[in-house]
């Protein structure tokens, strides 16, 4: 049985979520008000290993990194050990979104062209929407065709306000 931590942080665009497992690693990260789909996402992706939540402080020092992004050391979050579940195309997906520097944006098409899936990118786009661990795992730096800020589950505007911290924003939008 896997035993995960649960803890709760504040920042400037709404209350977050975070899951750590034992060994320190992220597990999934959402805002509060996504929690029930967070969880029905995780109890999805480890139904064939049973799991227990626990509350914990900073988990794996995880609350801590992501407090220090939201204050502005954006590279915190490269280095945060991730454990994902998902089949391995998504988890395909997950690795290269990973690889997108931050103040960087793709698009769809172009995240199926790296994952070498050219035709794939509305497989892509739904990869990316089930991503269990929001910003660590920037899906928010993926972005439409024409450049709209579509697919972000937390919300556009939660996706604009990340894209602006990291330093990008597509003009149209500012």
């Amino acid at each position: 049985m896997l035993t995960f931590f649960i803890d709760r942080m504040p920042t400037p665009v709404g209350e977050l979520v975070l899951i750590g497992d034992e060994q320190g690693r992220m597990r999934a990260l959402d805002w509060t008000d996504h929690e029930a789909r967070l969880m029905k996402l995780l109890n999805s992706h480890y139904r064939a290993t049973p799991f227990v939540i626990q509350e914990r402080a900073n988990p794996g020092g995880l609350t801590e990194v992501m407090q220090r992004y939201f204050a502005g050391e954006l590279a915190a979050i490269d280095t945060v050990p991730v454990m994902t579940a998902g089949t391995e195309f998504q988890r395909t997906v997950w690795q290269q979104l990973r690889q997108i520097p931050c103040g960087e944006i793709i698009t769809y098409g172009e995240l199926a062209k790296r994952i070498g899936r050219p035709t794939a990118s509305r497989a892509v786009g739904m990869a990316n929407g089930t991503n269990p661990i929001s910003i660590v795992v920037p899906c928010h730096r993926v972005i439409g065709s024409q450049g709209a800020l579509t697919g972000y589950a937390g919300g556009v505007q939660r996706k604009q306000w990340l894209l602006k911290h990291e330093g990008f924003l597509p003009q149209d939008l500012i």
